[in-house]
């Protein structure tokens, strides 16, 4: 689903998780696409074209799209350099009203294949642009990075980046202020419950691996535990390889953990899907043309064993595809909170002049049973809040998380305790029904 020109993404942030193969240095360009470097009204006109062909909302949010075209690529328009011609593909793209589809300068196009290489320099957080206060918004930290470690939690709303505020600014605005050499400094200003704090944050290089597993001893017997902190091009394999190690450990039942998870690849939350269910549809795409494409189950299920998983406000996207896709087909206990709600679908593509790149909403998605989750997301079965105090303490005492004395992983615990004792013919105590 992946080649040189363009890649399919799901992800809760216009900032990180994309798809994008990197063509290597040195290769000589097509003379389409020298062409297109030396005229930029045809690069104006290639964004246009895509959109108008591509774009999932065929009303175009009620914007003319014609007279779009006239407006910026009609006889008498000009344009003398190309950054005149990505200043108005960016407003183009502005009439959407879509924070997901969007155009990329070669700085923010790269820093996207950097994201997808398993290597990033920075703080560490996924963020988006609210849909309705158009507030930047982080939708989760990434873990054991110095954004977690400082304490910026899903939710918090970005006011001021190193004193600079945040009113207007789009996301890849912000992720050029925000990342920057190994070493240095960057201070966030986040509102939090109407409070605002100061976070003085140290950049780093922060190497990504997806999956964290471990084998838990409980009264139940063992018990495998797994992480999945994204949805890149590493995690199928890495899930393969927990999911058979606790399989090689007999281990009786499974927590999967996608708390704060917020997407990533199409493709990588299908195959992680068919690892935990055997039959069965995982998701539809439905195109602005009704067009249905139903990804099923291929009876290469690794394991049938008990499985619960935990979501919260920050598990997004491909994580709702999963977790849908479990909780529709009966394979799986959702436990913790709503999750984010995005239901929509990325096509990723470097532009023309072999630089610059575009994203654009291209469908929507559907769980097996039908639903459509993009704003209103995904209710666990067995709803755990954490109160403000107990998610600081989490983020402060990092190895709690996903163990006993973390509220949502007791719950989790105790549900899968219940599936366990049911598969095996006992109750919850181990005593024969």
């Amino acid at each position: 689903m992946v080649n040189y020109k363009k890649g399919l993404v799901l992800g809760a942030t216009a900032a990180v998780l994309t798809a994008i193969a990197v063509t290597g240095a040195g290769l000589r360009l097509p003379r389409s696409v020298a062409y297109l470097q030396d005229n930029p009204k045809k690069l104006v006109d290639e964004v246009w074209q895509v959109i108008n062909d591509t774009y999932v909302d065929a009303t175009f949010n009620q914007v003319d799209w014609l007279a779009v075209r006239q407006k910026y690529v009609g006889k008498s328009k000009t344009y003398n350099s190309k950054e005149e011609a990505y200043k108005a593909i960016r407003e183009m793209l502005e009439q959407l009203d879509d924070p997901y589809t969007r155009f990329m300068d070669p700085q923010e196009f790269q820093n996207m294949q950097i994201d997808t290489s398993g290597e990033l320099t920075g703080v560490g957080i996924q963020i988006t642009k609210d849909e309705e206060t158009k507030e930047l918004t982080v939708v989760a930290p990434i873990e054991d990075t110095p954004a977690f470690e400082a304490g910026i939690l899903a939710k918090d709303v970005i006011t001021k980046i190193n004193g600079k505020t945040t009113e207007g600014m789009e996301v890849e605005d912000a992720v050029k202020l925000i990342r920057g050499k190994p070493g240095s400094k960057v201070t966030l200003t986040i509102r939090r419950s109407n409070e605002e704090f100061n976070y003085p944050i140290i950049r780093a290089r922060i190497e990504l691996h997806p999956v964290k597993a471990r084998i838990e001893e409980t009264p139940s017997g063992k018990v495998g535990y797994i992480r999945l902190t994204q949805f890149s091009a590493q995690a199928s394999k890495e899930m393969r390889d927990a999911i058979r190690d606790a399989e090689a450990a007999n281990v009786n039942g499974y927590i999967l953990d996608l708390r704060s998870n917020p997407g990533g690849l199409l493709y990588s939350s299908i195959e992680i899907a068919r690892m935990w269910l055997d039959q069965g549809r995982i998701v539809s795409t439905v195109s602005r043309n009704g067009e249905v494409e139903a990804q099923r189950a291929t009876n290469r299920a690794l394991t049938d064993k008990p499985l619960v998983i935990m979501v919260d406000g920050g598990s997004a996207s491909a994580s709702e595809i999963l977790s849908g896709a479990l909780q529709d087909n009966n394979r799986a206990t959702l436990v913790g909170t709503k999750t984010f709600g995005k239901g929509l679908v990325q096509s990723v593509r470097r532009l023309g002049d072999g630089t610059s790149g575009l994203a654009v909403t291209i469908a929507k998605y559907l769980t097996p049973s039908g639903r459509d989750i993009n704003k209103q997301g995904i209710e666990p079965d067995i709803v755990v809040e954490l109160t403000e105090a107990q998610r600081k303490d989490l983020q402060q005492e990092r190895d709690k998380i996903g163990d006993f004395g973390d509220p949502q992983f007791d719950r989790a615990y105790e549900e899968l305790e219940k599936e366990i004792a049911k598969s095996n013919g006992t109750n919850a105590r181990g005593t024969m029904r």
